[in-house]
Order: structure tokens, then sequence, then C-alpha cells
């Protein structure tokens, strides 16, 4: 029987901790290690664990005394992972019961070249409520090949993957210079594996104040930078001109988030890489223009989610 690692990963997320983790507890897959990471809480999460953890001695406990970030924080506790496959697990998120079980099954139908597995989610809010599922009934998996389309293109929900082992330890872990690890995890690992898909919803995504995918980018984002040097690998990485049509893409969706976020350093970055793949569209020059001038256009962004929040979208919709 393949063993599975769970390395659950917290930060100020004290409220949540004792439904995550006994999600975790409660799978009906026997052979799971559980790894528990505090990174440095502000809150009282770090206390909450250990009283969490009483008589459960055979879990590790790595109690960070300064934040070192997700991707540091993972690969401390990787490096005692004795699973075949990992799960990088949040703890303000909930397991189904029968998620790893169902996820080593679907994994054992695949042959090696298949590196990454991802499921169906619902976003839940602080109370648990039901919001939406992150994939409509329609959606079907992409070629399995799919490391050009991670480039232009965010679908994947990260607390849904499943990855062997051998995968994360070939990438070498986690690169601990990024504040978030989903983009360059994505394309590294699908430049050398092969990602498949299981439709059924295994896991609740937890919507919250701060949850990092339920904010806009803010100036002086962390995030923005360590896309950029996603972007940077993306450029190495690359071997046809469709992979490079697709990196042109996201760079100029970052050029935009960048210069209506007001972070000029970031959305020079792109431009300059940008223009390493020719002439600049006319849009483009307007806003290396803009942001030359160092013009704050925050108040634009806002009151455009702010229209399409309350005008266009429908009322049964959430956000």
């Amino acid at each position: 029987m393949k063993k599975v690692s769970v390395i659950c990963l917290c930060y100020n997320q004290a409220p949540y901790l004792q439904e995550a983790l006994e999600s975790v507890w409660n799978q009906t897959y026997p052979d799971i290690q559980v790894i528990v990471v505090d990174d440095a809480s502000k809150d009282n999460s770090g206390e909450v664990i250990k009283s969490l953890l009483k008589g459960k001695p055979d879990i590790p406990f790595i109690e960070n005394t300064k934040n070192q970030g997700n991707c540091s924080s993972f690969n401390s506790a990787l490096k005692l992972a004795e699973g075949d496959y990992i799960i990088d697990f949040s703890l303000d998120d909930v397991m189904r019961p029968d998620r790893v079980a169902a996820q080593v099954s679907f994994f054992e139908t695949l042959d090696e070249s298949f590196g990454v597995i991802y499921h169906n989610a619902e976003y839940i809010n602080e109370k648990g409520d039901f919001l939406k599922h992150h994939f409509s009934t329609s959606f079907r998996q992409p070629e399995a090949n799919i490391y050009k389309l991670l480039i232009s293109t965010y679908f994947i929900a990260p607390p849904t993957m499943m990855f062997r082992k051998q995968v994360i330890d070939n990438l070498g872990g986690y690169d601990a210079r990024l504040s978030y690890e989903d983009f360059d995890f994505w394309v590294r690992s699908a430049r050398k594996y092969k990602y498949a898909y299981q439709p059924e919803v295994f896991t609740s995504i937890r919507k919250h104040s701060g949850s990092l995918s339920t904010r806009w980018y803010k100036k002086g984002d962390e995030q923005l930078h360590s896309t950029y040097l996603v972007c940077l690998k993306i450029q190495q990485m690359n071997q046809s001109e469709e992979e490079d049509h697709a990196l042109r893409r996201r760079l100029r969706y970052e050029i935009r988030q960048s210069v209506f976020s007001a972070n000029h350093k970031e959305a020079t970055l792109f431009l300059e890489l940008l223009k390493g793949y020719g002439r600049l569209p006319f849009i483009y020059l307007i806003l290396e223009l803009l942001n030359r001038l160092k013009i704050d256009l925050r108040w634009l962004r806002n009151s455009y989610h702010w229209l399409q929040g309350h005008l266009f979208a429908p009322k049964s919709h959430f956000k």
C-alpha cells in the first residue's frame, strides 16, 4: 500500500484548525503521515495546534519562530515526508473523508508519466456555507500535457492536488525565493510530467479575508515579483513559438495587473520581458508611459471591480 504524506501548513488560521485537522485524521485511507507546520502565526494558532496534537506524539509539529513563507515552510516539512504521494494542505480548508483513498486509487490507474492529479472543489465561507464549485459540470480535462495552457491560464485549484513525491524531489522542492508556490510548481512540473483530473468534489476551499486568492494585488505585493521570477524561468523552459505566445499572453496580463495596482517596478520588469518579443502593441505603449510617469490608477481598477460586482453580476453570484 502506498503511503501519503499530508503536509499541513498554518498561518493565522486558528478558527478553522480543528475542522481542518479532523478532516485529515478522519480519512478512510489507512496509511497517512501527517506533518504540521505553523509559520509563526500572529494569532493563537500555535497553541491551538499543540492542544489538538495532544495524545498524537507520532505527528511532527514544526513551529517556526520567524515567518518563513509557504515555500520554505513546506520544504522544511518535506524533509520529514515518507510518503509515495504528497498533499500540500492549508489548515483553513476541509477534506472529504474519502479524498485520499479516491486520489490514491486514481493515481494507481495512471502510468509513471503522470506526476500530478487534481479534482473539482467547492468554495465555502468562514461559516462553512457553500458558495460555488470551482469547475462547472461541463469542464473536461485538457490534454495531459498542459504546460502551455498553465503558462497563460490559472485553472487548477491548488488545494486539490496530489503529486508523486519523486516529482517534488526532482524539482528540488518549492522555490524558497517565491512568496507563493502554485504557478512555479505548475509550470516546472508540467514541463516534465502529465496531469490528470477527477471531476468529483473532494475538498472544500475556504474563502475569508485572509485568503491570498481573495485579494486584489496591492501596492508592494510580493506575489507580483514572484510571478516575474517564474516568467523568467518559463522564458528559459519554452521550446516552441506556441509556448512563447502563451508567455506573451501572461506578460500582457501581468503588465495590466501591475500598472493598475501601482506596482511600477514590476510593471517595468514585465514590460521589458515583453519587449524581448518585439515592438509593444499600442495599448501597452500607453501603459508604459503611464507607468513611467508613476500615475496611480488604483482608483480606476477599484471602480471597475465595484461596477462589475454591483451592476453587472447577477444577484445570486458569489465572489
